[in-house]
């Protein structure tokens, strides 16, 4: 792990967090965590539990996120490319169901955030919008919509 400029003490053990987390989370390197904790307040309505200038705590929808600064790795490997300006988040997009796209693409637009996709129903089942972060992160939002919002398998009677 790299620097902290936190001054004081972080707002609980990170062990105590570790094992708090749910056994799917995200851990998002980014420039400016202030910066990314604003947009993911104004975006997705973000419930943020904790953050400073190294690090961050937060629910978006039902995914718990972290937001580690760049310069708390500045140990790793990735750390160089970070800090080029190499865009990130290429070939990843997350993904989360439950999310009204509608609402997200319109706190978005007023957030000055990039739209790249308004919201629109798809053939895969989902109403949804795609909207990048501060940091290039592309989320995919939305809500099912049929047929894919009928059952999940086929009932059988007898």
């Amino acid at each position: 792990m790299g620097k902290k400029l936190r001054q004081g003490d972080p707002w609980m053990p990170g062990y105590r967090y570790g094992a708090l987390l749910p056994a799917i989370s995200m851990n998002l390197l980014v420039a400016e965590v202030e910066r990314a904790i604003n947009f993911y307040q104004a975006v997705f309505e973000a419930e943020v539990h904790y953050y400073d200038i190294d690090f961050g705590a937060l629910r978006v929808g039902p995914l718990e996120v972290m937001l580690h600064a760049d310069h708390t790795h500045d140990t790793h490997p990735w750390h160089a490319d970070l800090s080029s300006g190499t865009a990130r988040g290429i070939g990843a997009q997350m993904r989360l169901l439950g999310i009204d796209p509608d609402a997200v693409e319109q706190r978005a637009r007023a957030a000055n955030a990039a739209v790249i996709a308004a919201a629109a129903d798809k053939g895969h089942g989902w109403r949804e919008t795609l909207v990048r972060d501060p940091d290039g992160y592309e989320w995919a939002v939305g809500v099912l919509i049929p047929p894919a919002k009928g059952p999940a398998r086929p009932t059988t009677s007898g």
